[in-house]
């Protein structure tokens, strides 16, 4: 019991450090801010799932005390409990219906789904702030755009953001910030999962097997629950614009999907790491090839692309990812 209190309480005050590191407004700082929940994950994935929970209520109550009592909550809802869930799940398992007496693991593929679930819960739940109606929705993420750009202006410019171009941006920014926000969210607890995975790893305290993640599956209703969003999202209101931010975060997932077929098929390609290595560096610095991944995501989910090239070329190789 102590190690649990002491691991939680060394990961929940590291977590505020880098979730308060935001503060300094340094393009760093962005970075460590978006690392705010990998040691609560660590602390999950490592130890125990009690020592995340302690890690995400030391840091949010660390951070009520400094910076205000409305951190406990945002803290909370956006981090820390979205991580601890998150590492509590990837550490459940089952005897396994084929043999009892071996274990079956969560599978990755519902982690990186419920990874997009809670992302887009997180957005939504952002939403009451500026408004609870469309209109007044819109209204207050325009007018928080606004001062944004007007505390960035110069002074000898005070009329720049009543121009027709600067109102179309603003305009553009609260169409697209909700859903682009769930598939940073997305992109951001998925990452995080893996790298905590790694590091847990690397000291000996993972204690679950490596998962084959080239070739994780998603559940049978994650097609459903996307079509279902995509749906939704062409409704008026703010049901719209949920199923909006709900379908980009699963689109997201779906891309993730796409880079762990990119890595099944190239198993044994010679150029295997300048193809992985070229793919990632076009996804972060032009973002259209997410597009090709999220359709090869797709696709694969439609026609067992894994599936077939596995039949035709036999046994695979052994994982190395």
């Amino acid at each position: 019991m102590m190690q649990i209190l002491l691991i939680g309480f060394g990961a929940g005050v590291a977590s505020a450090l880098l979730f308060a590191s935001v503060a300094s407004g340094s393009m760093l700082s962005i970075l460590l801010f978006y690392l705010a929940p990998l040691p609560i994950m660590i602390a999950a994935v490592g130890w125990s799932h009690w020592s995340a929970l302690v890690a995400a209520f030391v840091a949010a109550l660390g951070l009520s005390f400094v910076l205000g009592s409305f951190f406990i909550v945002a803290f909370l809802v956006g981090v820390g409990l979205p991580a601890w869930w998150l590492g509590y799940l990837a550490l459940l398992a089952r005897p396994s219906p084929d043999n009892p007496d071996n274990v079956e693991w969560y599978p990755a593929g519902r982690l990186v789904i419920w990874a997009a679930i809670i992302s887009a819960l997180i957005v939504m739940a952002a939403i009451p702030n500026f408004g609870l109606d469309e209109e007044s929705f819109r209204s207050g993420l325009r007018k928080s755009f606004e001062r944004v750009l007007n505390a960035q202006a110069s002074a000898n410019k005070p009329a720049e953001l009543r121009t027709v171009d600067a109102n179309k941006i603003i305009d553009l920014l609260t169409t697209v910030i909700p859903p682009a926000a769930a598939i940073i969210a997305t992109v951001t607890n998925t990452v995080n999962l893996w790298l905590a995975g790694r590091i847990v790893k690397v000291s000996g305290h993972l204690r679950r097997p490596w998962p084959d993640l080239p070739q994780m599956r998603f559940p049978p209703f994650a097609p459903a629950l996307l079509a279902g969003a995509m749906a939704v999202s062409f409704l008026p209101n703010l049901i719209g614009t949920m199923g909006g931010i709900l379908s980009a975060a699963l689109l997201m997932a779906y891309a993730i999907l796409g880079f762990a077929v990119l890595h099944a098929v190239t198993r044994n390609a010679a150029a295997r790491g300048f193809i992985l290595a070229g793919s990632y560096a076009a996804a972060i610095l032009l973002f259209w090839p997410i597009l090709l991944m999220m359709l090869a995501g797709l696709a694969d989910t439609a026609f067992d692309i894994r599936g077939r090239l596995a039949r035709k070329s036999g046994p695979p190789a052994a994982p190395t990812d």
